[in-house]
């Protein structure tokens, strides 16, 4: 057995994918939301409908075996309806990939990883502040770095129309990404969509 098998045979699998954003109509396009739209296509490849369920201020549905959420709680209390979700179904917090955008990557730019800090970002902040541990795998997508200045307009902006290309092909290979990631394990899909991975470098 290879270090590669012997880390995916340890990875748990994944039972529950939160994609991060907004509510409401006003935020449906942002930067901000692209954990959203991501979940969203996902879920429509599943033929899967999103529910409201009262235990929760969250939206779910379901893809085969794994739980897809979107918490309605706007993105700084992302974690209390993701904790709430993986309270009831006994999901643990590494069988948890988080799917949210990064503007300190390029725009198209892709990264799994199976833990670490939130990075600025608030609403993977307050999934961490809420499950107590770092260990959560995330899947952060560039939306293209902020300017100095503005950042909150930034992220909360929409997609120019010559990015508009690069990001429609973003979100299809996030979903492959996370398709991967359900199918062979967190490892698999790292190795085969973080950059590191493209280059042929260790990841």
């Amino acid at each position: 057995m290879t270090t590669a098998d012997f880390v995916e045979k340890a990875t748990p699998a994944i039972r529950l994918i939160a994609g991060l954003g907004n509510p409401g109509p006003e935020y449906a396009a942002t930067r901000h939301n692209i954990g959203f739209i991501v979940v969203d296509q996902l879920a429509s490849q599943f033929g899967s409908a999103w529910e409201k369920s009262a235990k929760w201020d969250a939206l779910s549905a379901k893809c085969g075996a794994v739980l897809l959420v979107k918490p309605l709680s706007f993105m700084n209390r992302s974690g209390h309806p993701v904790f709430a979700v993986a309270q009831f179904y006994k999901i643990k917090p590494q069988e948890i990939l988080v799917v949210l955008d990064d503007f300190s990557l390029p725009l198209g730019r892709l990264r799994l990883r199976h833990r670490g800090g939130p990075g600025g970002h608030n609403g993977l902040e307050s999934v961490i502040v809420q499950f107590g541990t770092e260990e959560i795998p995330r899947l952060r997508i560039g939306i293209g770095a902020a300017p100095r200045q503005g950042s909150t307009d930034h992220v909360l902006g929409r997609f120019f129309d010559e990015e508009k290309p690069i990001v429609r092909s973003t979100i299809d290979r996030a979903v492959e990404a996370l398709k991967c990631a359900i199918d062979n394990g967190l490892v698999s899909a790292m190795n085969t969509f973080n950059p590191e991975a493209v280059r042929g470098e260790q990841t």
